[in-house]
């Protein structure tokens, strides 16, 4: 098994109007990637590595800060949205049962008014993360418009319950993650830059620095993930399976360590792509297979379950 790679160019974000004709190709290609592996390469998808690089740049500049200048940007400090902000190292853990991560993270979730972003030597931060979060949106929705019509459904099936992207009635969040250099001495037994598991939403997108990500197959075998610049790496989450009784799969990944002696370090951006709070999901194929379920009663479920310090 290997992750296909899939050129998005017909429904590119530099294509301004994209008709359903010029999607068909893709559709079956998504579909067949979407069934077999859970994860797909996409290229020409109109974000540029350019982009990417910008992003992970003022990223890599905030996590490179001292401690107590990134605590005031901790979760816990922003009320309006208990989800955005900094996580330090070990502070998650996705696979419950082993130590904490060895990874730090900045969520971009919220955009009320009164959210406090970096600033000072980080000029640009709020509009650098913002505007990669509006393209991997839009992005986002073009992909569930091609995955609607894999299945035969209606296009807008799936884009009716994204409608609040950005706002505080939907949960999609932009996750820049630093994975630092690791001292294998201090190593606990069992830790992984990120523990096993998978997404917990509608779909994935993800940019990469280097490797290090796995994916499991269905075998229960892990295969390594090429790093491929100027793609990006897209994966159905655990809600997406659900919403089509399964037949898209959710596949299991995780990040492992660097080798011995190895002390680079890896970043990555992950846009979580969620439905709206309210948005009520039952099987697409019209089967009983799921109950229905609320996309923010499913994601809190699942999130709270996966996430050791949740």
């Amino acid at each position: 098994m290997s992750i296909p790679v899939v050129d998005f160019g017909a429904c590119s974000l530099s294509e301004e109007d994209v008709a359903d004709e010029k999607m068909h190709k893709l559709s079956k290609e998504l579909e067949s990637a979407f069934t077999e592996v859970g994860f797909v390469f996409l290229k020409n998808t109109g974000i540029t590595q350019k982009e990417v690089d910008g992003v992970m740049a003022i990223s890599k500049t905030f996590f490179l800060l001292p401690e107590e200048e990134k605590k005031p940007f901790s979760r816990e400090n922003y009320a309006n949205n208990e989800y955005h902000g900094w996580q330090q190292i070990e502070a998650e853990r996705f696979n419950s049962r082993h130590p904490g991560d060895l990874k730090e993270c900045f969520n971009i979730t919220s955009f009320h008014p009164d959210i406090k972003w970096p600033s000072g030597a980080l000029k640009g931060f709020k509009e650098i993360q913002s505007s990669f979060f509006q393209r991997c949106k839009e992005l986002s929705l073009r992909v569930l418009r091609v995955m609607a019509l894999s299945l035969g459904l209606d296009p807008q099936l799936f884009l009716s319950a994204h409608r609040f992207i950005g706002t505080e009635s939907n949960g999609t969040t932009l996750r820049s993650l630093y994975y630092p250099p690791v001292n294998h001495e201090k190593v606990k037994e069992h830790q992984l830059r990120c523990g096993e598991h998978s997404d917990y939403g509608s779909i994935t997108l993800l940019f990469s620095s280097s490797e290090g990500l796995q994916v499991q197959k269905r075998s229960g075998e892990f295969i390594d993930v090429p790093h491929i610049p100027g793609v990006v790496l897209i994966n159905v989450g655990d809600l997406m399976q659900r919403w089509t009784s399964d037949h898209y799969v959710s596949a299991v990944h995780r990040v492992l360590l660097p080798p011995a002696g190895d002390s680079s370090t890896r970043q990555s951006l992950a846009f979580f792509l969620q439905p709206d709070d309210e948005a009520v999901i039952t099987c697409c194929d019209g089967s009983n297979k799921y109950p229905p379920v609320t996309g923010g009663d499913f994601v809190l479920r699942h999130f709270t379950a996966t996430s050791g310090e949740k």
